[in-house]
């Protein structure tokens, strides 16, 4: 495995080796010891997966207790994934990243407690898996507005798109109005 830094130093892109030939391929999508070495120490609580339709937009959700750190990848499909940093003391509050996951190139994204997440299907359709660090509690989700200008996500979408969005990510909190973490 590979683990590459991106443009917020705690966020990782992760690129698995494949073994792949006539008949398939295997991959290593996690092993404790490797990412222990890479610095992520990592203890996984809850894993999930979601299908979803092109254009739809989940996000940018996070928990402002009991926060969880996120393991993702997409077993089919594309999209588009963010994670936006709301750790006030953080020298990279408020600046997002983003980064293609796809079933294609199977490469995976870490992005730790103190972000909000949310990604774009830019595929027909996208299954997306991810490990969690915490227990979903749905009384500390919270969902950032995934427009906000402050923050400026510059999502793939065309001129005059918009995504599709449940209730709760159509009233996501603009980051001044949000709850953050210290």
């Amino acid at each position: 495995m590979e683990f590459l830094p991106t443009a917020l130093p705690d966020v990782v892109l992760i690129k698995p080796r494949v073994f792949a030939d006539a008949r398939g391929f295997f991959m290593e999508t996690w092993e404790m010891g490797k990412f222990a070495l890479a610095g992520l120490d990592l203890k996984f609580v809850q894993d999930n997966h979601s299908g979803s339709i092109k254009g739809v937009l989940r996000g940018l959700h996070y928990q402002i207790k009991q926060p969880q750190g996120k393991l993702m990848r997409v077993v089919a499909g594309e999209v588009y994934d963010v994670a936006v940093d709301l750790r006030r003391s953080s020298a990279t509050f408020g600046r997002w990243v983003g980064v293609y996951l796809s079933a294609e190139n199977r490469q995976q994204l870490w992005v730790p407690p103190g972000f909000a997440h949310g990604f774009l299907v830019t595929s027909t359709t996208a299954e997306f898996v991810y490990k969690c660090t915490d227990f979903y509690a749905p009384h500390h989700e919270r969902s950032l507005r995934w427009n906000d200008a402050d923050i400026g996500i510059r999502w793939p979408l065309a001129p005059g798109e918009s995504p599709l969005l449940s209730e709760k990510d159509k009233s996501g909190k603009p980051l001044r109005g949000a709850d953050v973490y210290p």
